[in-house]
């Protein structure tokens, strides 16, 4: 064979796998790559990122958690309960535990309140001790709304948070913190109620009003009116009044009449390992 002619019939032998691959193409069918040629694919679709749903926000209120960061906010160095860095946020969230296991803490506001409504939303687990403080020290000297999710814990009581003179816990059941356990009784204890309502049922038992405005595993609201110098503080759970206290003095640390406002992770036992309390909704609505 001529050489003019080897070349001849290669050109064409080219020209017709080229033309066959651009033919398939059209076809939307993929040329298989030749040996040597690496297989080009193009790169996985994203999932598009899920945005949190925007808090309900109350009118007349202002959000203090921007739902984003904790802009606003610092943890307390000089807690009694701890100095846990475990409040993030997450999912549009504020999420706290204990960390390390037993060692709890506060997150206080930057800005101090005197008289003002606070709405919150949470949803916590269910053996993990909170609390709402107003008028709060930097080391938690406060008013402290009770947030007691365990056995024998209340919700939406009154508690002097290392003050002296406070009246009791509001409708809060059980000892106080701090005190001591009960003797063992001689008959076997009631299921542990949650909520009000004990595992296994899907009744709420007891008489505390709490019991039957908290919604078990669920978000709830918390609204608290924080007004006067001798302190008047009124809370509901789900709209329904828990509690109408007055304190019969100001007995705020120092006689303050203006302080934070903070949310409690309780350190010590009063949490159960893998815990967690989330609040959604922060807002406030400062009064004359």
């Amino acid at each position: 064979m001529r050489r003019s002619d080897f070349f001849g019939h290669a050109t064409a032998a080219a020209t017709l796998v080229g033309l066959t691959a651009f033919g398939a193409l059209l076809l939307g069918q993929a040329a298989t790559p030749q040996p040597g040629q690496a297989q080009q694919t193009s790169a996985p679709a994203v999932p598009k990122p899920i945005e949190p749903p925007a808090p309900f926000v109350p009118e007349g209120f202002t959000a203090i958690f921007n739902g984003r960061d904790l802009t606003g906010w610092h943890i307390s160095s000089t807690n009694h309960h701890g100095t846990t860095p475990a409040y993030r946020v997450m999912h549009g969230l504020i999420v706290g535990t204990q960390n390390p296991l037993g060692q709890g803490g506060i997150l206080l506001t930057d800005k101090k309140y005197k008289n003002v409504e606070v709405y919150i939303e949470v949803k916590p687990d269910y053996g993990c001790d909170s609390g709402l403080f107003l008028r709060s020290t930097e080391a938690g000297e406060a008013y402290q709304v009770t947030l007691d999710y365990l056995p024998g814990g209340g919700m939406g009581g009154i508690y002097g948070e290392r003050l002296t003179g406070v009246g009791g816990r509001g409708n809060a059941q059980g000892a106080g913190r701090g005190a001591a356990p009960a003797a063992a009784p001689a008959t076997p204890p009631p299921p542990p109620v949650v909520g009000g309502i004990p595992l296994g049922s899907t009744t709420p038992q007891g008489t505390a009003a709490w019991m039957k405005a908290w919604k078990r595993e669920d978000w709830n609201s918390v609204r608290v009116r924080f007004v006067g110098d001798v302190p008047h503080i009124t809370v509901w759970i789900n709209d329904q009044q828990i509690t109408d206290f007055t304190d019969t003095a100001n007995h705020a640390a120092g006689g303050i009449t203006e302080g934070s406002i903070a949310i409690q992770v309780h350190g010590g036992t009063r949490w159960v390992p893998g815990g967690l309390w989330r609040w959604r909704t922060i807002a406030v609505k400062e009064l004359p």
